[in-house]
């Protein structure tokens, strides 16, 4: 089978598999897309959406906002050509020597001291959590004290401790947001959520 044979093939089992769900077309474009990339049908029941999340996310990336992950992995798996199609950045400092300077000197992960060194750039843009609860919680906190404004939040941290509890902390949070309950996720899922929103934009865009 080609590619597109593959993935056509995919999707279509995944809507009879699915079967009836009370998500909006545009929410379902990205709850099927984070269940092809995991094969996990648990999302159905778990995805949240703020209900300004999809139109802000679009807004952002068709205005060219900066796309900011909390890992690589999350930036590596965000489609290139079409963050460059419409001229979005896409960003991850975890690498940044000044950020691991600032993780030591204040005792703190690397991924929180990332989302300080970021706080700027994700002015109004996307901030994309795929791995690290710790990102989660200190771009809630940034937010909060007024030190930053992004346009969606993109909350899917993985792991046993505070993944759950971070989300939470998001789905009280005064920002638009995609995220689900419990400890499942990962920068997969969280650049799919990205990939599903570039088709979206470029489908509002035509």
């Amino acid at each position: 089978m080609k590619p597109h044979e593959i993935e056509d093939l995919s999707f279509s089992i995944i809507e009879k598999e699915a079967g009836p769900h009370g998500f909006a077309p545009a929410q379902w474009r990205i709850v099927s897309r984070m269940i092809h990339t995991s094969a996990d049908f648990e999302y159905l029941q778990s995805v949240r959406f703020h209900p300004e999340a999809i139109s802000a996310g679009i807004r952002a990336i068709q205005t060219g906002r900066a796309i900011v992950t909390d890992t690589n992995m999350a930036k590596a798996g965000i489609r290139k050509t079409d963050a460059a199609q419409f001229g979005c950045r896409l960003e991850c400092l975890m690498e940044d020597p000044e950020v691991k300077k600032q993780a030591a000197a204040q005792g703190t992960t690397r991924a929180a001291a990332a989302v300080d060194a970021a706080a700027d750039q994700v002015k109004g843009g996307i901030f994309v959590v795929g791995n690290a609860p710790t990102a989660l919680m200190r771009i809630i906190e940034q937010i909060t004290a007024g030190h930053t404004a992004p346009a969606l939040v993109v909350g899917l941290p993985v792991g046993f401790v505070n993944a759950a509890e971070s989300k939470q902390m998001l789905t009280r949070a005064d920002v638009p947001h995609i995220t689900n309950m419990g400890r499942k996720g990962g920068s997969a899922v969280a650049a799919a959520v990205i990939n599903a929103l570039f088709s979206l934009a470029a489908e509002k865009g035509a």
